[in-house]
């Protein structure tokens, strides 16, 4: 049965949804057998999570913080996944105008509680918008849903 990777990803812009697209794509890659899910911060349930193996998150930095509908879904889904999801494999994507390191610093805390573990340390996409920007977030969640897939992660 394959395995399930959930991709959390906040896109209010034609650039943020490139890089949701660019998730789910390398997650979707044809020598991969693993059922990959995009959703919103919004539209994401407490149950979506229980019923993944893995997730990827991609938020805005806003004021220096992650996205408030990013924030929401912590807030909703924290303490319904807490003890079922302990040791799940995650990998966060942050895209920030300037700097990132207050958003990073926000989600580890969080996911920190949550007891979920980081694949590798945030992907920051910092400054001016750079089409490469949607080739390292692919190749983020290609590593991704392969180590899931592979049982690494």
């Amino acid at each position: 049965m394959a395995k399930t990777l959930l991709i959390v990803a906040h896109a209010p812009s034609p650039n943020t949804e490139k890089l949701a697209q660019a998730a789910y794509g390398g997650a979707n890659h044809p020598d991969l057998d693993i059922n990959v899910i995009l959703k919103s911060p919004q539209d994401t349930q407490p149950e979506d999570v229980l019923a993944a193996d893995a997730l990827l998150l991609g938020t805005t930095e806003n004021l220096a913080y992650m996205a408030g509908l990013t924030k929401d879904f912590f807030d909703r889904c924290y303490y319904p996944v807490l003890e079922e999801k302990q040791g799940m494999p995650f990998a966060l994507y942050i895209r920030a105008g300037h700097d990132g390191t207050g958003t990073k610093l926000a989600v580890k805390t969080i996911t920190t509680g949550l007891r979920w573990s980081w694949i590798q340390e945030a992907l920051i996409l910092q400054g001016e918008w750079q089409d490469s920007f949607a080739d390292q977030v692919k190749e983020l969640a290609m590593t991704l849903a392969a180590g899931v897939e592979a049982g690494i992660y």
